[in-house]
């Protein structure tokens, strides 16, 4: 399958310095970059070029990213001027501190714990009756509108958004605005409009603090407030940038895995007929979906000594990148890693990441796309395209890969 997209980022040649260029667009939304093959063939390390024709490490081999993602000589620290950045509009919000994401251990864990109980499978447990009640509401508006719908701005968008806008205490009737804050964030178009948008979430979420110091209400911003931040163990600069963080990553994940999701189901209907015929396949399902799609494609890490790694040296001050779309087809860890099995083990995909910096939602973002795709396609059993696959635009190279829109019809 082909499709359409919208980067501008089409040079992939070789300039001499032995590297293919990160990141490259993808011409299937659900397969890696065919300009990536030849890192494949190099597996499991080859060198790539940033836009900046600086040369990096690419990790492309299954066991090595495991390996290399729990190593704690490989830094998330984005303040140094070393530190591998993808884009120009990456690097100028990059290089600002950013909690959780972009620091190391020992700050990192103490963020973490932080945020651990409300993201256990406990606690996601809990939210499966008002996950389900989100999936249904927005189902009964689409039914009820009728066909066509963009499934993106009706369905796969909204429902991530309204869980974690609950789970975190945010109004959700500001959706709007902190949905195209985080859009810009991720696609720009450029550094000015990824920093601007940066500066607004961070301004509306230090304004709606303020609010909650006076008015408590019923939230993981409000737990942190009264039991971290009036304690003087969290200070107001890092609240606001975990509230940035969860908010962001909660909805725009989650919306691509469920958006693309449901594309990669309707272009291979006889595994969404075998999903179909037995609801029990769900949770493995979810699994390989998550593998075959590998939705954050480019891990950043810095190397803070020499490591010896499969025959290789990364250098102290070389910059890494791990491409999940190519651990994740490392056929060393999965037999015929280009099809999509139900009945393959999955879980030890990177997905998610691996090591002190694995995905702290992850409970949830499984929880919400087995719910969100078990319910869509129950009731709508019907649920097509409504247009070829291939006129359908999808996200560029260079941040979440997704659907931009997603027309369907039953």
């Amino acid at each position: 399958m082909t499709g359409s997209n919208t980067s501008i980022n089409t040079d992939h040649t070789d300039t001499g310095t032995g590297s293919v260029a990160f990141p490259a667009d993808r011409s299937c939304p659900y397969h890696p970059p065919t300009a990536y093959q030849p890192l494949r063939e190099e597996r499991p390390l080859a060198r790539v070029r940033l836009f900046d024709g600086r040369s990096v490490w690419m990790v492309t081999g299954h066991a090595e990213a495991r390996a290399l993602l729990a190593d704690p000589r490989l830094s998330s620290n984005r303040e140094s001027n070393a530190f591998p950045f993808p884009t120009a509009r990456f690097r100028g919000v990059g290089r600002r501190r950013t909690a959780l994401l972009g620091v190391d251990d020992p700050e990192h864990a103490t963020q973490r714990r932080m945020l651990i109980p409300s993201f256990t499978l406990k606690r996601t447990a809990s939210l499966r009756p008002q996950i389900q009640r989100t999936v249904d509401s927005l189902l009964d508006a689409m039914i009820e509108q009728g066909p066509p719908a963009d499934l993106v701005s009706a369905f796969a968008l909204p429902v991530p958004s309204m869980v974690i806008c609950a789970l975190l205490g945010v109004p959700y009737e500001d959706h709007e605005f902190f949905e195209a804050q985080s859009r810009k964030l991720l696609r720009g178009p450029g550094a000015a409009d990824t920093e601007a948008a940066r500066d607004a979430l961070e301004d509306y979420f230090g304004r709606l603090i303020d609010r909650k110091q006076k008015d408590r209400g019923d939230g993981l911003l409000d737990e942190l407030i009264a039991e971290r931040l009036n304690e003087g163990a969290l200070n107001r600069q890092e609240l606001v940038e975990f509230s940035t963080i969860l908010l962001v990553a909660g909805h725009e994940t989650t919306a691509n895995m469920i958006s693309l999701g449901t594309f990669t189901l309707l272009e291979h209907p006889e595994q969404l007929a075998e999903l179909r015929s037995d609801a029990a396949l769900m949770p493995s399902a979810v699994e390989e979906l998550l593998r075959f799609l590998s939705i954050a494609d480019g891990m950043l890490r810095l190397a803070l000594e020499d490591i010896e790694i499969a025959g290789h040296t990364i250098r102290a001050d070389e910059g890494v990148v791990f491409s999940t779309s190519l651990i994740n087809r490392d056929d060393t860890a999965y037999d015929d890693p280009d099809l999509l099995d139900w009945h393959r083990s999955s879980r030890h995909h990177v997905a998610f990441g691996f090591g002190v910096h694995q995905c702290l939602g992850q409970n949830l973002a499984r929880a919400e796309m087995e719910i969100a795709l078990r319910s869509l396609f129950e009731r709508l059993p019907e649920l097509r395209l409504a247009v070829p696959a291939d006129r359908i635009p999808f996200k560029p190279g260079d941040t979440i890969q997704g659907m931009i829109e997603l027309p369907v019809a039953w």
